[in-house]
């Protein structure tokens, strides 16, 4: 259903947040998200209803840590694919009763792990890891492997090959927090490079999460210069992520994640929703940007810190200077 909906040509809206929701529903600190999927599918089921209602084209799974690598962690991991077939039924029940085309997309995140040779897990380990939890989310239901907020090379490559291994088509985005990197050093540029490599290729790929709307923007410019046949992504924080005491707090308001949206088409995306940080009310206020767009030139950076705010991460200054070097040179 995604690359039909694509094919209309019109932007599509993504939901929310997931993890900082549910903490407003009642998870607490150190409790698996997961888990919710089966003793509280109400809950679930109605965090991805308010999205529907404000206007979400894709619903996002429950299932972001559901690999048994991160399930481990609560003990967990004989439940893996249940626990995944349980957050795509939970997500499908509500896509089904909605009215209108939705997605269900599985959201797959990391591992958790660093891959050799610098941690525990092998890529074939990895692409294993992956498998199981995409069959677990494809029994339940979902249509598309929503592959998000990975940031090295060899778990990307790894979960790609276990959606192509499952036959799920997939979507892939990274998150670039890291002096415009993604923590394990990953340029935007050179994200579009390796996703278009793999075969099959994604659906759609772009960026998610991260440290602030503007940031994320930055990178999927850096994106479109590695144009692929694919569709970009930007799934943008609520604003900036603040500690509040030892609680996190979200600088953006429902009003600039409006604005946010209507840049995000600007730029090239063609999905844009949000990650950490969003409310249905955040998402809603989307939909209306979306709605009322009028699309404009392609922003530079300096155009999108005058709408959006600075930016948090920007590329390093050490990195300018050996570039202005070379070209003295």
């Amino acid at each position: 259903m995604l690359q039909t909906l694509l094919a209309e040509g019109r932007p599509l809206l993504a939901d929310g947040a997931t993890g900082t929701n549910l903490f407003a529903m009642g998870l607490t600190s150190g409790d698996s998200p997961e888990l919710w999927n089966a003793v509280h599918p109400d809950r679930t089921q109605a965090l991805h209803r308010a999205f529907v209602d404000a206007g979400s084209d894709i619903i996002l799974t429950n299932s972001f840590g559901a690999n048994r690598r991160r399930l481990m962690l609560h003990g967990l991991e004989a439940r893996t694919r249940e626990l995944n077939r349980l957050a795509a039924q939970n997500a499908r029940k509500v896509a089904d009763s909605a009215g209108r085309p939705v997605v269900v997309a599985g959201s797959v995140g990391p591992t958790g792990d660093l891959i050799a040779p610098l941690g525990p897990l092998s890529e074939d380990e990895a692409v294993e890891v992956f498998i199981e939890q995409i069959e677990g989310l494809r029994e339940g239901g979902a249509e598309v492997a929503w592959i998000e907020t990975m940031s090295a090379a060899e778990e990307i490559r790894a979960a790609a090959k276990a959606a192509a291994k499952c036959g799920m088509p997939y979507t892939i985005t990274a998150s670039f927090d890291t002096a415009g990197r993604t923590m394990m050093g990953v340029a935007p540029a050179a994200f579009g490079a390796l996703v278009e490599a793999f075969d099959p290729a994604p659906i759609a790929y772009g960026a998610n999460c991260g440290v602030g709307a503007s940031d994320l923007l930055a990178a999927i410019l850096a994106m479109s210069e590695v144009r692929l046949d694919a569709p970009l992504i930007a799934k943008a924080n609520a604003g900036v992520p603040q500690w509040h005491g030892a609680v996190i707090h979200y600088s953006g308001t429902p009003e600039l994640m409006a604005t946010y949206a209507g840049l995000a088409v600007d730029c090239g995306a063609r999905i844009i929703g949000g990650c950490c940080g969003n409310s249905p009310a955040h998402v809603a206020a989307m939909r209306r940007g979306l709605d009322a767009h009028k699309p404009s030139a392609r922003p530079d950076v300096e155009a999108i810190v005058a709408a959006l705010g600075a930016l948090v991460a920007p590329p390093a200054a050490e990195a300018t200077v050996r570039t202005r070097r070379r070209e003295r040179a």
